[in-house]
């Protein structure tokens, strides 16, 4: 496999030999010129409501430093959000937050067949393919989603800094949180400021649980990588916890890494 960039997604590092596989759902902004903007405010077409800020320029050093694959998302979560399975509403949402989303109301049931063909489809393929890739060279890795979130949610303030994520497989999730303890002035923890309940492991699941890979979902408040010195010191702490959580489960990284 080699580097590509397509309407639905980019690969990075695709010969990447490193402890893991990183994932980047809601890397982007852009909403292509046939969804007219999903009749957004351009005040909110900036917003959170629309990306993850930071998480690509963090996911990009993880998987630099871990020589890891990256499949990252080339189109906005509101046009389809692909931690999402298509039957979610959450899929395509009509609302997020304070931020109403036009462009996604009554959606005809061929309309969402189109997205889902569009830009879900072509990123799980990616992911999907590059895992197969990845296990014929025969060294155990591991899935690692990399997201950010806002520092306050319907004007509540979210005291966590960085959110430790996961399903019903929990190996990876524990090592790190278990080593949380290297990093005592950042507050950790674990399925904050979402859970399975709120729904955003589907790619831990699809991914993940199905291929019995060790997998998380890591959440970092977005405050935290407004800038290249926030990104880098942040990724330098995920590392801390990472490393080790990986060496645990017996994913060594390679020497080129």
């Amino acid at each position: 496999m080699s580097e590509e960039d397509t309407t639905a997604f980019k690969l990075r590092r695709a010969g990447g030999r490193g402890p893991a596989l990183v994932l980047c759902e809601h890397a982007s902004n852009a909403i292509p010129a046939r969804y007219h903007g999903l009749g957004l405010h351009e005040t909110d077409r900036q917003s959170h409501a629309v990306w993850d800020p930071g998480a690509l320029a963090l996911a990009e050093r993880l998987s630099a430093a871990l020589d890891a694959p990256l499949v990252a998302g080339t189109v906005s979560r509101l046009v389809y959000d692909l931690n999402r399975p298509p039957e979610a509403a959450s899929a395509m949402p009509v609302k997020t937050e304070s931020v109403d989303v036009p462009g996604n109301i009554a959606l005809s049931e061929a309309e969402r067949a189109q997205r889902t063909r569009d830009i879900y489809a072509p990123f799980c393929t990616a992911v999907t393919e590059t895992i197969a890739a990845r296990k014929t060279l025969g060294t155990p890795f591991a899935l690692i989603t990399v997201h950010s979130f806002t520092p306050s949610w319907f004007g509540a303030p979210r005291a966590v800094e960085i959110g430790i994520l996961h399903d019903d497989d929990t190996r990876l999730a524990d090592r790190m949180l278990d080593e949380a303890r290297r990093l005592p002035g950042r507050r950790i923890a674990r399925n904050d400021p979402y859970g399975p309940a709120d729904g955003v492991t589907h790619s831990l699941k699809l991914h993940g649980i199905t291929n019995n890979l060790p997998n998380v979902m890591i959440e970092v408040r977005n405050d935290l990588l407004a800038d290249e010195t926030g990104i880098e010191m942040i990724a330098g702490e995920l590392l801390t916890l990472l490393r080790p959580a990986l060496a645990g489960l017996g994913l060594t990284e390679t020497d080129n890494a």
